[in-house]
């Protein structure tokens, strides 16, 4: 037993605190299922990775602002027969970002463009990307409160620093010529040009993702 101890203290002194505390049952288990020394030491390793990639994604996902937490899974693609669910699960391989193509979701309220942006934003975490969700609304208005107190580059930093950013509800925002001006510098910070100039947003155009290689 102070053998044990002595190996659960150092555990915990290396920082792998999951494999301390499940020590003395795995040990037991290994016994019992006569486990050889290095399939005991890959169960160990499992366990504490597991757990450590747990805290990360849950990290990730509250950096990322996501306004809730649903997958593609429980998206009804049949009852919204005019969007393309293998179009939409190509886009989960997160191949765009890897080829640095800007995505736009068209179409009226109500048919599930908020929940796809959602689903792959954290299909994009699941993958080890950055992201950070903003509607269209709370960007320009940061940006404009940012730009009238001089720490406007300061900001857009914030939003260039992920590597796929969603922007929501593009659709209903009305822009002012400061306002279009700001949102296409940080289309500008990001190396990335997108087709609609100012005040092209029509009222069918509804969420964009904005990436980088």
């Amino acid at each position: 037993m102070i053998a044990l101890e002595r190996a659960r203290q150092t555990l915990e002194a290396l920082g792998l605190v999951q494999v301390a505390a499940g020590l003395e049952s795995r040990l037991e288990a290994a016994a019992t299922q006569e486990m050889t020394d290095a399939d005991f030491l890959a169960d160990l390793l499992d366990a504490e990775l597991a757990v450590r990639r747990e805290r990360y994604l849950k990290a990730r996902i509250r950096l990322a602002h996501l306004p809730f937490h649903k997958t593609l899974d429980p998206f009804d693609f049949a009852f919204q027969s005019s969007i393309d669910e293998r179009q939409i699960r190509e886009l989960a391989t997160m191949a765009f970002v890897a080829n640095a193509t800007n995505v736009l979701f068209l179409g009226p309220p109500g048919v599930g463009k908020t929940h796809l942006a959602v689903a792959l934003g954290l299909a994009a975490i699941e993958q080890g990307l950055a992201v950070y969700f903003v509607t269209a609304h709370t960007l320009v208005r940061d940006l404009r409160r940012a730009h009238a107190e001089n720490r406007l580059e300061r900001r857009l930093r914030v939003y260039t620093a992920p590597r796929l950013l969603i922007i929501d509800e593009l659709g209903d925002l009305a822009l002012d010529s400061l306002e279009a001006t700001l949102f296409f510098q940080l289309v500008s910070a990001w190396w990335v040009p997108l087709n609609p100039g100012p005040g092209d947003f029509s009222s069918g155009q509804n969420g964009g993702f904005l990436n980088r290689p």
